[in-house]
């Protein structure tokens, strides 16, 4: 039997993303996110929500630019770390011993030791209530060559072991169970 459940809980998992955002190195800073995706393919489009009293947040709407910084197991405590501590008192990449890099594209740093680094230009920006949902073009995604395929030029993702959120935890991701149409593929 299924009951009515509060409006809180939503659909989970959503990946933890470290979102960076600045225009020089006095301004940079790192929050993190879960209420994030992908929106379009064409052009490749995404979102982040923010509330608007995070630190964070103005420099967002200033610089209307950031950097989708994709988390693994090894990056848990640094996740973690960098959503409840916040960046007017702490310089985020020092104290979590992570490295700003110079972007291709926008102003705001990637973070070295990501495996997958999305470059985001803000489109809009659209209040929704507790949270204002910055929608973005992705101009430029850099990968890490450990994890690209040398045959298909394909990310493989799941060799970084990827950070997810659920309801206030934190996860990797369990075993591969199937990829897309494999449940209409002819058998061989």
């Amino acid at each position: 039997m299924k009951e009515d459940w509060k409006p809180g809980t939503m659909i989970y998992p959503l990946p933890a993303i470290l979102v960076s955002c600045g225009s020089c190195e006095e301004e940079y800073n790192i929050l993190t996110v879960s209420w994030v995706g992908t929106i379009c393919t064409n052009p490749a489009m995404c979102y982040i929500s923010v509330r608007p009293e995070r630190h964070s947040y103005p420099i967002l709407k200033k610089n209307m630019e950031f950097v989708l910084n994709l988390t693994t197991k090894d990056m848990a405590y640094a996740t973690d770390w960098c959503g409840v501590r916040s960046g007017k008192d702490y310089d985020k990449f020092k104290e979590m011993n992570l490295t700003p890099e110079k972007g291709k594209i926008v102003s705001a740093p990637i973070i070295k030791e990501s495996p997958l680094c999305i470059e985001c230009k803000v489109k809009e920006i659209i209040s929704l209530g507790s949270h204002d949902m910055f929608i973005a073009e992705v101009v430029n995604v850099k990968a890490d060559s450990r994890y690209i395929d040398k045959e298909t030029g394909k990310l493989n993702l799941a060799e970084t072991n990827p950070l997810v959120y659920v309801h206030g935890a934190y996860y990797n991701l369990g075993e591969k169970i199937g990829k897309f149409g494999w449940s209409v593929e002819k058998k061989k």
